[in-house]
């Protein structure tokens, strides 16, 4: 059995018919307008949002990428009402309980004039995306809400309490993807977990002064004691300061950290269905570039935010397009 193709119920999609030889084909679904338009929706969300993701995703079929976008501006929706600092944290909490209630509302059939949830729950049903995966990615939005008290600095204490931050918010984002991308051997499931570790480790590194400025370190407590890091030291340095010899050394150490959730990356590719592999290896290149380039600036992270150049994106995108011509034309 491929995971992330399935369909349920003792009746097949109206998409699936069996040929002459009694096997079981795949053709175009019916139009739905109000769907295309939803689907549409998604993937200008995803193009604006997206800077990194949105590249991977043009390397994938369309119904595939259509998917991808869906689930990419479910997470944008959910992201931008915890994040909306214009707005008291509890009444936060409060809209973000009230659009996760809608949404369980609509994925249960309920109607719904929302093009997300109307293109979410198409993807997850066509891809047999678990509910309680898009649960755990509403959980990951809301620990920024629920960590600390207001006035209080977020923080985590260990590597084992910042790897629970870094699945709901990275990895539940890989066993999504990896549903519609495709796979067979459930060794992806661990696989596809730790490199969404890898990519949000990254994030973390670019992201330290912004994090700080809003009075939030995800560098764990224990690992600044052990590098002579105070806390104080993250939250009100200098602006523009370069980073002290100790701070490097602990950049480093994460950067080391996330190199080793890379490695199980390059596991993750043949497991994955081979149409699917390109999108995969393109989001997998830029993350990894961006964190080449936070090594190359000697883990300057401070002067100024890194990022990977469009030309560079553009290139990797290129590979991976190339790639998916191939599949296509040789398998």
């Amino acid at each position: 059995m491929i995971v992330g193709f399935s369909f349920r119920g003792n009746a097949s999609p109206n998409w699936l018919t069996i040929d002459r030889k009694g096997c079981l084909t795949q053709q175009a679904p019916s139009f739905d307008p109000a769907l295309a338009r939803a689907y549409a929706a998604c993937r200008t969300i995803a193009k604006r949002e997206a800077k990194n993701f949105y590249y991977a995703f043009l390397a994938l079929p369309r119904h595939r990428r259509n998917a991808i976008c869906a689930i990419y501006a479910f997470m944008r929706q959910a992201d931008d009402l915890a994040d909306d600092e214009s707005i008291p944290r509890d009444e936060r909490r409060r809209h973000l309980d009230t659009w996760l209630a809608t949404w369980r509302d609509a994925a249960k059939g309920a109607p719904t004039q929302d093009p997300v949830f109307l293109a979410v729950r198409d993807a997850t049903a066509r891809f047999a995306i678990p509910l309680a995966l898009l649960d755990e990615l509403v959980a990951g939005v809301t620990l920024d809400l629920d960590h600390a008290a207001d006035g209080a600095p977020e923080t985590y204490a260990t590597f084992e309490d910042l790897y629970r931050y870094c699945y709901l918010v990275a990895s539940v984002v890989g066993l999504v993807c990896i549903r519609i991308f495709g796979y067979r051997d459930l060794r992806a499931e661990k696989l596809a977990e730790e490199t969404g570790i890898a990519f949000q480790l990254t994030n973390i590194l670019r992201d330290v002064a912004e994090d700080a400025a809003r009075n939030r370190v995800y560098l764990p407590l224990k690992n600044l004691e052990h590098h002579g890091i105070s806390l104080d030291a993250l939250l009100h340095r200098p602006p523009a300061a370069p980073p002290a010899p100790a701070e490097r050394e602990l950049f480093a150490a994460v950067a080391r950290l996330a190199e080793h959730y890379y490695s199980r990356a390059r596991l993750l590719l043949p497991l994955i269905e081979p149409v699917s592999r390109p999108a995969l290896w393109v989001l997998v290149s830029i993350y990894h570039a961006l964190l080449k380039r936070i090594k190359r600036a000697n883990y300057d992270v401070f002067t100024r935010r890194a990022s990977v150049p469009l030309w560079q994106k553009l290139a990797i995108l290129a590979v991976g397009l190339a790639w998916t011509a191939w599949a296509r034309i040789f398998g």
